[in-house]
C-alpha cells in the first residue's frame, strides 16, 4: 500500500488534504523505518520533491505529529527525531556504548493505566527513552 493510500484518508477525515510536501515526508519516514532528524528527513525528501525547503519540513513534521501520523522523540544525544507513528514502543539506551533496545509498549501499559487513574487524564501518549548500562558494558 502506498503512503498516499494509507495516510490521505486519515488526513481527509481530519479535514486536511495530502499535499506533495506531506506525501514526500511521509514517504521518507515510511520507507526509512527508523528515527530521522529533521535535517535527514529534509535531505531525503528534497530528492523526491525538489524545491522543498527545510522550514517547510519542520512545519510539516510538526503538523504530521499533531495529527498522529508521525511520532517525535529524542535520540541518545537529546536531539529531536521523527518516525512514522506505528506500534507504540519505547527505548533503553546504554549510557556507555549507546547501544539501543526497543521496548514494547505492553511492558509499560500498567504504568500508563496507573497514571490515567491517578491523574484523570486519558489517552496518555508518549515515547519514553530510558538510560542505563547494557549487559555487555556491565561485563567489561
Amino acid at each position: 500500500m502506498s503512503c498516499s493510500a494509507r495516510y490521505a484518508p486519515q488526513l481527509r477525515a481530519r479535514g486536511f488534504r495530502m499535499t506533495p510536501q506531506r506525501l514526500a515526508i511521509l514517504h521518507v519516514l515510511c520507507h526509512e523505518g527508523t528515527h530521522l532528524s529533521p535535517l535527514n528527513v529534509f535531505k531525503k525528501a528534497v530528492q523526491e520533491l525538489p524545491g522543498l525547503t527545510e522550514p517547510t519540513v519542520y512545519r510539516t513534521l510538526e503538523f504530521l505529529t499533531e495529527n498522529g501520523l508521525v511520532r517525535s522523540s529524542h535520540d541518545r544525544s537529546g536531539h529531536l527525531t521523527y518516525e512514522i507513528a506505528a506500534a507504540d514502543h519505547h527505548h533503553i539506551v546504554c549510557r556507555l556504548c549507546k547501544a539501543e533496545l526497543e521496548v514494547e509498549h505492553s511492558l509499560l501499559a500498567p504504568l500508563y493505566q496507573t497514571l490515567e487513574a491517578a491523574s484523570g487524564f486519558t489517552n496518555i501518549e508518549s515515547h519514553v527513552t530510558f538510560f542505563g548500562v547494557c549487559p555487555q558494558c556491565q561485563n567489561q
